[in-house]
């Protein structure tokens, strides 16, 4: 999944959990597992229904009555969606679902309210829901956004699958190898990364040399665009 943790350069802990995240989300998604619909609800007449449909199109169902039970599941490693039952009773409603488009970004949310107005269709649909139902629905239409939304949570597995593999070869860097990498990709020569971090040149392609390797960089331009995926910080200047 693609995450908040990618947004500053990884240290060891954070990488090796990443990872371990990662590799767990290849093994699943190459092992073609089934996909999950999520219901939050707390009414119990709905969840009979809804489950005897989502079951008889063979994928998985997992129900809760809260978004804490939920957000305490394991992120699941396969495409999934959830469906979020809104009543008037939920005054927490907008802000449950902004915790889970925040913390779930590759779970896709579908709404399902039993009352319609603009206002709150727009709210739904700005705290991180991709589709809006209103019962009643013909079960048809509940389907294809289901279908719709696994295909949004594939296409993010499937980034954080490309990215997995950046996140382990930075985690095999050095510290020395990671501050050589943030100067050499902002364009500065051998020379010069040597006279910020107080080496010679000669060690600094020592390790320019093992940061393309570690990292599976074909050229520098590779290797910048790495550095941008992984958002790492570049600095000037760096305590030796």
């Amino acid at each position: 999944m693609a995450s908040a943790a990618t947004a500053r350069a990884l240290d060891g802990n954070s990488a090796n959990i990443v990872s371990t995240f990662g590799q767990r989300i290849d093994s699943q998604l190459h092992s073609h597992a089934i996909p999950i619909v999520f219901l939050i609800t707390d009414d119990i007449s709905e969840r009979g229904s809804l489950k005897s449909l989502i079951n008889g199109q063979g994928w998985q169902f997992e129900t809760f009555e809260s978004t804490r039970e939920f957000l305490a599941r394991p992120r699941p490693l396969v495409p999934s969606c959830l469906l979020l039952a809104r009543s008037l009773r939920d005054l927490n409603g907008l802000e449950d679902q902004k915790q889970i488009a925040r913390e779930r970004a590759e779970v896709p949310i579908v709404v399902i309210s039993r009352y319609e107005d603009i206002p709150t269709t727009v709210q739904a649909m700005k705290a991180g829901a991709v589709d809006f139902l209103v019962r009643p629905f013909r079960d048809e239409a509940l389907l294809l956004g289901i279908r719709e939304t696994f295909e949004r949570s594939r296409l993010v597995l499937k980034r954080e699958m490309e990215i997995n593999d950046l996140r382990r070869c930075y985690a095999s860097l050095s510290a020395r190898e990671r501050q050589v990498m943030a100067l050499v990709v902002t364009g500065l020569l051998n020379k010069l990364v040597g006279g910020e971090l107080g080496i010679s040149e000669i060690t600094v392609k020592a390790h320019r040399g093992h940061v393309m390797r570690k990292m599976k960089a074909n050229s520098l331009p590779d290797l910048v665009r790495m550095a941008t995926k992984l958002r790492i910080p570049s600095a000037r200047v760096f305590q030796a």
